[in-house]
């Protein structure tokens, strides 16, 4: 299973930016996907998270400001941030729970992270 996580990069407080994470080797469509992120001396948290039937959750600190998607057809989950804060500043991470194959026994997977920092 590869996860391939892009769209991090320098932005400035109340700006934007778009995560993606590709998938591939997993039977995405029936993955759970979720977002999560780990900031220096800090513990990785969930940021978001989609079910396969599309339902969404978010952690308090992003809600309102953060929108998690995803493209069953281009095996793709999206996190769209917006009004950026510094105290977002991390590494973000793409987690997906599921099974390879059908058949096989679900497990969650963790792709590379991408660093979002938010600095004037």
């Amino acid at each position: 299973v590869q996860l391939q996580a892009s769209g991090g990069g320098l932005v400035q407080p109340g700006g934007s930016l778009r995560l993606s994470c590709a998938a591939s080797g997993i039977i995405f469509s029936a993955s759970l996907m979720g977002w999560y992120r780990q900031a220096s001396g800090n513990q990785r948290e969930l940021v978001a998270s989609i079910s396969n039937g599309g339902s969404t959750s978010y952690a308090d600190s992003v809600k309102g400001r953060f929108t998690i998607s995803r493209d069953n057809a281009k095996n793709t989950v999206y996190l769209q941030m917006d009004s950026l804060k510094p105290e977002d500043t991390a590494v973000y991470y793409c987690n997906a729970y599921g099974r390879r194959y059908y058949g096989d026994q679900p497990k969650g997977y963790w792709g590379q992270g991408t660093l979002v920092t938010v600095s004037s």
